[in-house]
Formats: C-alpha cells, structure tokens, sequence
C-alpha cells in the first residue's frame, strides 16, 4: 500500500486538473480554500469527497490493524483522490496527526505512561523542526516535496515488509 502511495504521489497534477470546478459536496462543506505559494495565494477545489471520506476510513482501519500511523495514506486520499494541492495535503496529514498524538499524549500522561524529563527534548525539536519546515514549504518546489515524499514512504514501504517477512512485527 504504502509503496502503492509513493508510486501515484509522484505524478504531477497538470493544469487542467488544478482548474475543475468544485464538488458540490465540498462546496456545502465549505472544503475549498486558498494557500501561500511561491506565486502568492493559490485558491483549489476539492473533488470527489465520498471517495476520500471511504479512503481514510480504510486509513484509520489500517492503523488500528497494523498499529502504524495512516499519515502517508491521508496524504495519498487528499492529494490523488480528492485533488487537494500537495503542500495543503501534507500539512492537513501532519495537523491531523498532530491532533491525535496531542489527545492521545493527554491520556498517556495522565496514566503516567510519560516521563515529562525525556520527552521535552523530543517536543523541544519536534516544534523547532515544524517552526523550519513551514517555512521553508512555502518556499520547496512541490515536484521536489513529491519525490522526498515517495522516497520516504518507499522506505518505509521496504522497512515494514522486511520486518513482516522477518516477523518482527
């Protein structure tokens, strides 16, 4: 699946698909938007919501099966399916994410799951590592954002079958 993803994330959207009217669905959502490019501000629509609501369902049920994190899955549903631009797909991955470990931290602390001592440094870098990407986002070709995107996913690909055939899963 996750090789799948790299595979499809790299093709490019041409100009044609970047210009569809918007679904009316996304529209009632109020789903379409606008973001900072090297250009300036860029409007998009969103396509096929069903379509995408029925992909991160199947995220969210491969998580919860495979207890890995379904980010590269949301990205591959906002960015093929729903023709969300790239750098608004991944950066809604990452809040969604965000989100998530946020709620999920809360609980875990509670328990006394976390040693707060060992985890600020991870935090502390974490917050200084999203404060350098969100600014150099604006800035990235999004062509060079696919293939370090594809890259990754395709490592991470490789790893988890390594580990499956290995059966260290």
């Amino acid at each position: 699946m996750l090789i799948g993803s790299a595979y499809l994330s790299r093709k490019p959207r041409s100009k044609n698909e970047r210009e569809i009217p918007p679904d009316p669905l996304a529209t009632k959502l109020h789903l379409n938007g606008s973001f900072p490019d090297v250009d300036g501000i860029r409007s998009y629509n969103v396509q096929r919501v069903p379509l995408g609501w029925t992909l991160m369902f199947g995220a969210g049920t491969l998580s919860g099966l495979l207890g890995i994190g379904s980010g590269a899955m949301k990205v591959f549903a906002m960015d093929q399916a729903m023709k969300i631009p790239f750098k608004v797909s991944t950066t809604t991955s990452n809040f969604m994410i965000g989100v998530t470990a946020a709620a999920s931290a809360g609980v875990y602390l509670a328990r006394g799951y976390i040693d707060p001592g060992l985890s600020m440094p991870v935090v502390l870098g974490v917050l200084a590592g999203s404060l350098l990407g969100t600014r150099v986002l604006v800035k990235a070709d999004t062509k060079w954002l696919r293939r370090v995107f594809s890259i990754v996913i395709v490592v991470l690909g490789i790893e988890m079958l390594y580990k499956g055939l290995s059966g260290r899963i």
